[in-house]
């Protein structure tokens, strides 16, 4: 067997199975074998040459005939080389020199492939047009192995650049193997069919492949169809191929079972595209050149049953089915193979499997096609036309992605007009010009650069304008002129000259065309652009002339996470609206990764979307955050938490099943619960003779599965692999012998309700109850929320100590996308954070110097750098935050909140980023510039590296960064001091008259008439030693010279005591609400002296709304602060003592001890305050909250009814909606009847209602006669309804009434199983 015949044989067993190791092993088939230097000089061709002995026959590899190579005429862009191999050859390489003994060589440069000579194609690599190193001398040979191997008879080499010293010169060498194929050509009309043996085949797994070449968008390549609604189709639609997978329906002619998928685009080009089909059972792969598509097809079935025969080329019986009324293919198909068929070989050897309608040949026609390519903005082609004729005519097509651009301009005959064709949002318009006005005016098509070839037809005889848009008698439109038209000389296609000499007779006011055009017919003649090509015709600038350029910038689609892609000629976008990502690929998430990044971003508790792999696959989720507390806690709701009682019946045999629902997919829950410290979900079962776990050994009863979907057989409060609740861990069930308290069957209530912690199985997703199949049974289950806090990555971090250390990670891969973000601090000048290296790319990020982020990186074009600098130093040992992009359209950098800095990507240049080394982090491979400080949440496309788990194997580096804050102190607010942790920092709110986790939420509190707070300086036993005792040697012992008060307040009663405090020395200080609203600050720190008094006027304070008030007294200067008021100073009298001599007592309310009080304060403290007290500070001390928070340890004594409330939140609406719970908040929910309840539970509820009915209406009688007997006591008090609050004349109805009190209550209630 010869060797084409082993190879042949070798092609048909492999290709159908595995069509890219055909590919691969083609170079493993010695396909290595030079191919130029037999070659006659006639197989070689130029743009051009400078001499005989410069021609292109010389320019064969270590040869120095003639001026030893190929230099041409004129060294520029428009210049190329090429061979003719006689016929399809495979090429797996290229080699080149210089020209031998000169200083003529070439540095870049180019490929281009053609079956014909005509219609070349560029060759492409990563997605780009590959430009191939040079030379850098006249003789050293450079090689390159092309990545995929080219398949063609013509190879040119176009320069791209050279030796600046010299001119292009060039000695070539391919390298490669003779091409075997089988080609079937098909003219539109025709159709080939493979019979089966049988009527019928079914088939579990299909392999189809196939190379096809068409100049048509549209048409069936492949198309078999079963009696019971099986079918495949390949078919180009629009220039893309659609495959069509139905495994049949127990309905025909639903759409239920059909599986579609679009692969490739532009595929109308009339070069060869490899296509490729893999079905097994319900698992497509789909692959078009060098994508692939895998899909799963849709229905029940997973066998393909094709009746009689498969069809390629086209469906020449429209009756078989209405479905495939479509056109037939029109072009060559090559290597077809079905299921390790050869279709094309049979075909060819007249079997009678096959069976051939219409004209089907098997050799390639090739139309002899010149397009051209209009690349820039200069880009213009000038063809010639005959002069002074009375009947113009223009024919040509057109293909971009530009929606505005010049196609044509003529002037006409003596400039007595000009013919203007262009597109203007994507449509044709025709315009004829006289004395720059239009004279007649056609627009026809829409969306005409969407990439598809189009044809225009223009006629214009003497005064009637004729246009047709692809061929279509419907799209014809007419105009009418005012003028006599007679043709020009001249005809513009894309543009003019930019040189006003060479653009006499051109006038363009848009854009210049940027796109192919093809099939250029001027006056019904066909123009030569080979001659235009030569100089001989016409005259071009910036062109591709034997090619069309044209690419699919959205395929494949680099917008990510769902970005809709559009493009021009030159670039694409992406549209992210409705993604939740944003840049200009949609890469990076719009939403911060957990609850606690957002807390310390300073939010409060709220609903909030989490993205938590950032920029990875995952999308946003929607959870709850409650931030009341220290620890941060994210709460996933699901449909079902209300408490559900079961009943049950012997007619029920099967376990009762209920699943779970969450507002976020599988992928997005795992992601999120791997990122968090702890999680944990609280699953009770109430239960009355009905089991949980069974006996110890015994088969579960009840189980639920998570969201491994593996069954768990162990209940909350225990741990995986243990089959027992957390009364048996604790050995407290109520009976010892089992290992739950509903496994003893008693038929009485009890429960087994725990946590499950264990975040590989959560959350629970099911739950399965299987012992409700008596009548005797009851049983009530309740699955809470999902509840997770802590963030491990956002407080990872690692200190470098030395600036040799680093730490190490696997290779970086981000290729196409690669985004770094990260926070550091420093003290040192310059340091590089990370880098990564490839054998020529790189990435790299650095502090370049105190005030400077250097974001470098090289994917192949030449290193480039991203420079933010700040205006003040990095290096002052806080935390600044980085972020570096790079993706296939720009590279930016952010740092802190400085201005966004980005540079776009070069135009077709490469895009992918390869690297092979190690990530290093805190340092380089050399050693060189380590970075000396902090990192810390260094997350490399939305995935955080352990820098603390790596740290602590490297030398030079710890676990962990000191020092937060440093950075994050003023985070706590209102007094309360920064504690550093060892993941991040806390608030001690201790010393404040705030509380929650940043200080910032009100403490706040509702007093009714009488009731007193007394804060008691001189008692030193309960409140802490660093409180109570220091403040008692201050207050008992010393002076006080200065006060800082703060306190808010809402009320609508007046005259009222605000705040008093007083002295052993019978001295007193007091902010007392007159009667007619107004503030009044009164002063006694002399016992033999008048009290100062000052009245704050103007401002009526009494009006339901919440004010604030700040007192300072500085020796004899107060000044006082309503709300956001300017401030007033007052002095007290001269001859005033300024010390307020032995502190003794702090009141808020009424003043209990009255002796002392004057006339005007004992009117105030008739009924002490009513209302609302807030945010209460004293030099230092909390008086309010103390009595809440402390109330045993506190030297405080409060009498009468002290609540604490919401009520000092600023505005009602904020009130209000701060207090309202939303169905993800972690809270009990009422109780929800379950499928297994029977009837007999109706007269339970009748029950139930009555005495909740009942309770009701004795608790309004008791409500009704407390508040008469109230206001007999109180008697006529007029009040005053303000928006914003509301205050009842009695302060027990004050609190019934007010929204956050009803709220307090409501959240402390639960339901409970009975």
């Amino acid at each position: 067997m010869d060797s084409n015949a082993a190879f042949k044989l070798f092609i048909t067993l492999c290709l159908p199975f595995s069509p890219w190791l055909c590919t691969a092993t083609a170079y493993s088939h010695n396909c290595d074998s030079h191919l130029v230097s037999d070659l006659l000089q006639l197989a070689f061709d130029s743009s051009s040459e400078f001499s005989s002995s410069h021609s292109p026959g010389f320019a064969k590899l270590n040869r120095r005939d003639g001026a030893g190579g190929w230099s041409p005429l004129e060294s520029n862009k428009y210049q190329w080389v090429q061979m003719d191999l006689g016929e399809r050859t495979e090429v797996t390489a290229v080699a080149t020199q210089g020209r031998y003994g000169s200083s003529d060589w070439v540095t870049r440069y180019v490929l281009m492939f053609s079956d014909t000579g005509r219609n070349w194609k560029q060759y492409r690599q990563e997605d780009s047009i590959w430009a191939f190193v040079g030379n850098s001398n006249a003789d050293t040979v450079v090689h390159h192995k092309l990545q995929h191997s080219i398949k063609a008879r013509f190879l040119r080499f176009v320069p791209l650049d050279w030796n600046p010293n010299g001119r292009i010169g060039m000695r070539v060498e391919l390298y490669g193997c003779s091409y075997q194929s089988d080609v079937a050509d098909f003219d539109g009309k025709s159709s080939m069919f493979y019979r089966f043996n049988q009527k019928s085949v079914t088939t579990v797994k299909d392999a189809i492949s196939l190379k096809f070449k068409t100049m048509q968008s549209d048409g069936v390549v492949l198309h078999g169809e079963g009696q019971r609604g099986d079918y495949i189709t390949l078919e180009l639609k629009k220039g893309k191929l659609l495959l069509e997978i139905s495994l049949g329906d127990a309905t025909l002619q639903t759409i239920n079972g059909r599986s579609s998928v679009t692969l490739g685009s532009l595929l109308d080009d009339q070069h060869w595209h490899y296509v490729a089909v893999e079905r097994n059972k319900k698992q497509v792969n789909f692959t078009v050149d060098a994508d692939t598509q895998h899909f799963q097809t849709k229905g029940e079935y997973d066998v393909l049953d094709i009746d009689y025969e498969l069809s390629f080329g086209g469906i020449p019986i429209p009756s078989k089915s209405v479905t495939f009324l479509r056109k037939n293919f029109h072009g060559c198909i090559e290597n077809l193979y079905y299921n390790g068929v050869n279709i094309i070989d049979l075909a060819k050897r007249r079997k009678p499997q096959i069976h051939i309608v219409g004209n089907v040949t098997f050799s390639c026609t090739e139309p002899r096609i010149v397009p051209v390519t209009f690349m820039t903005s200069s880009s213009y082609l000038l063809l010639p036309g005959t002069n002074q004729m009375d009947e113009l005519s223009v024919s040509f097509q057109f293909r971009t992605w530009n929606r505005d651009g010049l196609l044509l301009y003529s002037e006409l005959h003596k400039a007595s007009g000009a013919l203007h064709i262009h597109l203007s949002d994507g449509k044709l318009k025709v315009t004829v010009h006289k004395s720059s006005r239009s004279q007649a005016y056609i627009t026809a098509g829409i969306d005409l650069n969407d990439g598809q070839w189009h044809a225009i037809n223009l006629s214009a005889r003497r005064n009637r304008v004729s246009v047709k848009l692809n061929g279509e008698a419907a799209s014809t439109a007419h105009a009418t002129t005012q003028m006599w038209m007679t043709s020009g000389s001249s005809y513009y296609f894309g543009g003019c000259p930019r040189r006003a000499i060479d653009a006499a007779g051109c006038s363009n006011t848009i854009h210049t065309f940027q796109g192919c055009m093809r099939l250029f017919s001027i006056d019904n003649q066909p123009a030569n652009l080979i001659l235009v090509q030569q100089g001989f015709q016409g005259n071009f600038s910036d062109l591709q002339l034997d090619l069309c350029g044209i690419m699919d910038r959205c395929l494949p689609n680099y917008c990510e996470h769902g970005g809709e892609c559009s493009q021009s000629w030159s670039t694409f976008y992406c549209d992210c609206t409705g993604t939740g990502y944003t840049g200009a690929t949609c890469h990076n998430s719009r939403y911060r990764q957990s609850c606690e990044t957002y807390k310390h971003t300073g939010n409060t508790s709220g609903f909030f979307s989490i993205d938590p792999d950032g920029s990875g696959p995952q999308g946003p989720l929607l959870v709850y955050c409650n931030m009341t507390e220290d620890t941060t806690w994210t709460i996933i709701q699901h449909n079902n938490t209300k408490e559900t009682k079961l009943r049950g019946s012997p007619n029920h045999n099967e376990p009762y099943i209920v699943s779970f629902n969450y507002s976020a997919n599988v992928k997005q829950l795992q992601t999120m619960i791997n990122s968090a410290e702890h999680c944990e979900q609280e699953i009770g079962y109430h239960c009355k003779n009905s089991r949980l776990l069974n006996t110890p050994g015994g088969a579960p009863l009840t189980w639920w599965i998570g969201r491994t979907n593996e069954k768990q057989t162990y209940w909350g409060g225990s741990s995986p692999g243990i089959k027992k609740c957390a009364c048996g861990l604790e050995e407290s069930c109520l009976d010892t012998n089992y290992h739950c308290n509903c496994d003893a069957g008693r038929d009485e209530w009890t429960n087994d309700t725990g946590l499950l912690t264990y975040k590989d199985h959560l959350p629970v997703t099911q739950i399965i109850i299987g012992d409700v199949n008596k009548t005797s049974s009851e049983a009530a289950y309740k699955l809470g929320p999902l509840r997770c806090r802590g963030d491990g990555n956002y407080w990872n971090a690692a200190s470098f100590n030395t600036e040799s250390s680093y730490l190490h990670f696997p290779t970086f891969h981000g290729e196409l996308s690669a985004d770094i973000s990260f926070f550091f601090k420093t003290t040192a000048s310059s340091g590089v954070f990370l880098e990564n290296l490839g054998i020529k790319d790189f990435i790299r990020i650095e502090l370049n110097s105190p005030m400077e982020v250097l974001f470098s990186f090289d994917v192949g074009n030449g290193a480039s750098e991203v420079i933010v600098k700040s205006s003040t130093h990095l290096n002052n040992n806080q935390w600044h935050y980085v972020r570096a992009e790079r993706n296939t359209k720009e590279a930016s950098l952010q740092v802190d909140h400085l201005p966004r800095k980005a540079q776009e990507a070069p135009d077709d240049g490469h895009i992918h980023l390869q690297l092979n080394s190690q990530l290093f982090v805190g340092g380089t491979a050399s050693r060189q510039k380590g970075f000396l400080g902090c990192i810390r949440s260094l997350q490399l496309n939305g995935v955080t590296l352990d820098l603390e788990e790596r740290a602590k194997m490297t030398p030079g580096v710890k676990p962990g960064c000191p020092g937060h804050c440093s950075s994050y102190g003023n985070l706590c607010h209102n007094g309360g001091r920064c504690m550093e942790k060892y993941s991040g920092y806390s608030c001690d709110c201790s010393h404040s008259a705030y509380d929650g986790p940043f200080c910032k939420k009100e403490v706040s509190a509702i007093l009714e008439a009488g009731s007193s707070l007394i804060y008691n300086f001189h008692e030193s036993d309960g409140f802490g030693k660093n409180i109570s005792t220091h403040l008692s040697a201050i207050y008992s012992d010393m002076t006080l010279s200065r006060e800082n008060i703060e306190f808010s307040f809402r009320t609508t009663h007046a005259p009222s005591v605000l705040l008093y405090a007083d002295s052993y020395y019978q001295e007193h200080m007091a902010a007392v609400l007159c009667s007619n609203g107004s503030l009044q600050i009164r002063y006694k720190l002399q016992n033999d002296k008048e009290t100062n008094v000052f009245n704050i006027d103007g401002t009526k304070l009494a009006n339901g709304q919440l004010h604030s008030v700040k007192i300072d007294r500085e020796g004899r200067d107060v000044y006082v602060q309503i709300d956001q008021l300017p401030t007033l100073r007052f002095n007290l009298s001269s001859g005033t003592d300024t010390e307020f001599s032995g502190m003794r007592s702090l009141v808020l309310g009424k003043i209990m001890d009255s002796s002392e009080l004057d006339k005007e304060l004992l009117k105030a403290n008739a009924w002490g305050f009513i209302g609302c007290l807030s945010t209460v500070q004293f030099n230092g001390i909390a008086p309010l909250k103390a009595a809440l928070r402390h109330p045993s340890t506190a030297p405080v004594t409060v009498k009468g009814h002290l609540a604490e409330s919401k009520c000092g939140i600023s505005g009602s609406a904020g009130s209000r909606a701060i207090t309202t719970i939303h169905p993800l908040a972690d809270h009990p929910g009422a109780i929800e009847e379950g499928k297994l309840q029977t009837n007999a539970i109706r007269t339970d509820s009748a029950v139930i209602g009555g005495v909740i009915a009942l309770v009701i209406f004795v608790v309004l009688c008791v409500i009704a006669v407390m508040g008469r007997l109230l206001y007999r006591h109180k008697g006529t008090y007029r009040t005053n309804e303000i928006k914003g609050a509301e205050y009842a004349e009695n302060t027990d109805a004050a609190l019934k009434n007010h929204t956050n009190y009803r709220d307090a209550v409501s959240e402390g209630k639960k339901e409970y199983f009975i």
